[in-house]
């Protein structure tokens, strides 16, 4: 089962208390979970993060991890449609609210809650699919 609970609070006091390493946890987690949703559907991969993180990041001086959320968003609002789950997110949330939204201080922190929440959705999706679908042995 995939975690369902995501919340900009906790992400943002963890995140604070252990000095970033919750934050690396949590989206590394997020890019294994997004292949085991959707790569079914639309057969691509997304690279996990610790490897943007901690290699690519500083070998491209920033533009790596841009295009990783890039692709990132554009498949999380792809897999929504997909699973006709009524919920708008798309590479213009990251944009807008992420990048463009920092100007005005707040808009990473939307931007942070409304990806969680639909990483939330998709999360519920697939855990309903698995238990229609039955044990495994």
């Amino acid at each position: 089962m995939l975690t369902t609970d995501r919340g900009l609070l906790k992400f943002i006091l963890l995140s604070i208390i252990t000095l970033g390493i919750y934050a690396i946890v949590v989206m590394t987690k997020v890019s294994i979970e997004i292949n085991m949703i959707a790569t079914k559907h639309d057969g691509k991969n997304t690279m996990n993060y610790c490897l943007i993180f901690f290699i690519f990041s500083w070998l491209t001086l920033g533009i790596a991890p841009l295009v990783w959320y890039h692709r990132l968003c554009a498949r999380i609002g792809d897999e929504l449609k997909t699973r006709s789950i009524p919920y708008d997110f798309s590479v213009w949330d990251f944009w807008g609210w992420e990048v463009f939204g920092s100007l005005i201080v707040v808009g990473p922190f939307i931007f942070c809650h409304r990806f969680f929440k639909a990483m939330n959705f998709l999360c519920e999706s697939y855990n309903a699919e698995l238990a229609a679908a039955g044990p495994r042995f």
